[in-house]
């Protein structure tokens, strides 16, 4: 027969406290998933570009049109990535989209610069580029790009080709 204790513990599936090996290999492997899992955000965060808000200026400019282009679109100078969208809003007086661009700081766009926005290809997406220009002046934090070039419309002009249009 058995004791009541006995009885108890075998009714509630109680074991006996492991022994240490078993916690020494639970911690350690433990411990590899969580290096495991910070490697993966850092990697991560470097392919990404992540970087924090403090490591550039910001320049506004103004576009018709632009499509394709959202927040954290990538901005480049010779085909060099410099910053990224930020922020981009309707302005309801002009109804043009008016688009806040991080410049990293160590970047210096000259103040005759055009921004436009470029394809990557017929299937690719598109990006913000910084067309430089020859000034030896350069832009302030918070100062407005005037030189803008908004996206061109793929379907637009494959359409004006197949029809003949040779209207501008």
């Amino acid at each position: 027969m058995q004791s009541p204790q006995s009885v108890v513990t075998t009714t509630l599936g109680c074991r006996n406290k492991p022994d240490m090996a078993e916690n020494r290999i639970e911690v350690l492997v433990g411990g590899l998933v969580l290096a495991v899992a910070v490697g993966f955000v850092a990697y991560a965060g470097k392919i990404t570009g992540f970087r924090s808000a403090s490591a550039g200026y910001e320049l506004t400019a103004s576009f018709r049109s632009l499509e394709g282009v959202t927040v954290g679109t990538d901005v480049r100078l010779a085909g060099v990535k410099v910053g990224s969208v930020s922020d981009i809003h309707l302005d309801p007086e002009t109804y043009r989209a008016k688009t806040v661009l991080t410049i990293d700081g160590s970047v210096k766009v000259p103040d005759d610069s055009a921004v436009i926005i470029s394809s990557e290809g017929l299937l690719g997406g598109n990006f913000v580029e910084v067309m430089p220009g020859g000034s030896p002046f350069f832009y302030e934090a918070g100062a407005e790009v005037e030189d803008t070039q908004g996206a061109v419309s793929l379907v637009s002009l494959l359409l004006k080709f197949v029809t003949g249009d040779k209207t501008e």
